[in-house]
Parts: structure tokens; sequence; C-alpha cells
């Protein structure tokens, strides 16, 4: 259905199809300021991550190199878990909540509120940040081994290798399982963590729009 309206000019214009334009105007507008920024942000993520984990197991030994690399991908496995939880989650629980004044509420809306940019950046960004950072780690830990053994040989490779896509796989599949059925109690425990940041240290990780405060 076209609506038609007639203005000053004297010509006539598609109302419908002016609004829808406008529309995807802003969405487009919207999308590419949030993946220039989020490219940015990761580049120096990445690069400042890698650099402090290589020069760190460069000079650890291999046990302690292989306790980091573990920790590294539950990090990536536990901000998975919360990228899927906000996606997952429903705002209208957290509304009567922060009827009741219950702290970290707020900020619970806030997160399904921006549940793209949220997930983006637990799943992609850091995510795929844990994943590169695993894959050097082990590399790194391959030649550690190769060193103190004396003999190069496929076999350490593949184990290792093995081990890092066995847990990061295993655990992303855990985790997918949690979130999706405990997701109003993971999103509701970030949002008390975020408000128990923003209380004692004045740091607000996802501060309100500017638009919504006028």
């Amino acid at each position: 259905m076209k609506i038609w309206v007639r203005k000053m000019d004297g010509k006539s214009y598609d109302l419908c199809k002016t609004k829808k334009t406008k529309k995807w105007k802003g969405i487009r507008l919207y999308n590419s300021k949030w993946v220039i920024l989020i490219t940015i942000w990761t580049f120096f993520l990445a690069s400042g991550l890698s650099f402090i984990s290589e020069v760190i197991l460069r000079k650890v030994t291999v046990t302690i190199a292989f306790i980091i690399l573990i920790l590294i991908v539950f990090i990536g496995i536990f901000f998975d878990l919360i990228g899927i939880a906000v996606a997952s989650a429903r705002e209208k629980p957290f509304h009567s909540m922060a009827a009741n004044k219950i702290k970290g509420s707020k900020y619970a809306i806030r997160l399904v509120k921006n549940a793209g940019p949220v997930s983006n950046f637990c799943n992609d960004v850091i995510g795929d940040i844990c994943g590169i950072i695993s894959g050097a780690a082990g590399a790194i830990i391959i030649l550690q081994i190769i060193r103190m053994r004396g003999t190069n040989t496929p076999l350490y490779g593949i184990v290792v290798s093995g081990i890092i896509a066995s847990i990061t796989v295993g655990g992303k599949a855990i985790a997918k399982e949690i979130a999706l059925r405990r997701s109003k109690d993971i999103v509701f425990t970030v949002g008390r963590i975020m408000y128990f940041i923003n209380e004692r240290f004045g740091i607000d990780i996802l501060p309100e729009s500017s638009k919504k405060k006028r």
C-alpha cells in the first residue's frame, strides 16, 4: 500500500517509502560506526594481549605456560557464555526488578537493550582474540617441548592442538547450554558486577546514551 503526500514544491512523495529509507539510513549509519569502532578496538586489544602473552610464555616453564594457555581458553569460553546469555535473555523480568529497586537490574536492562554490540564484543572480539592467542601460545609450548626434549616430531603439535581444540569446543558447547537455560541469572549477575564496579570505582562500563538521558 502506498500513501502519497504532496509537499509545498508541488511534488508527490511515497510516505511509506520515505520512512523506510530514513530507517535503513539510520541502521546503516549505526552499523558502520560500530564496525569501525570495534575493528580499531580489536586491533589494539589483540596486539597488546598477544604481545603480553608471548613475552610471558617465553619466560616460564612448560607447565606454567600450559596453565596460562588453559586460562586463556577459559576466558574465551566465559565471554562466549555471557554473549549468548545476553542475546537470548528477555528484558521484561529486569524491569520488574528495577521497579523494586534491585541493585544491578538497570545494568541488566542495558545489557539486553544492547544485545547486538554486547554479544558481538563477547563472542566475536574476546572469543576470537582468545582463540588466536591460544593458538600462538600452543605454538610457543610446542617449541619449548622441542627444545627440552631435543627432538622435533609432529606428535607434539598434534597433541597440543588436539587439547586446545577439544577444551575450546567442549567448553563452548557446555557454556552454550548453560547460557540458554540460565540466561536471566547470568545477565543479572553481570549486571550486579557492573553496578558494583560503577559504585566502587566510578567506572560505567555500559553508559546510557545521551539521547536517552535527555
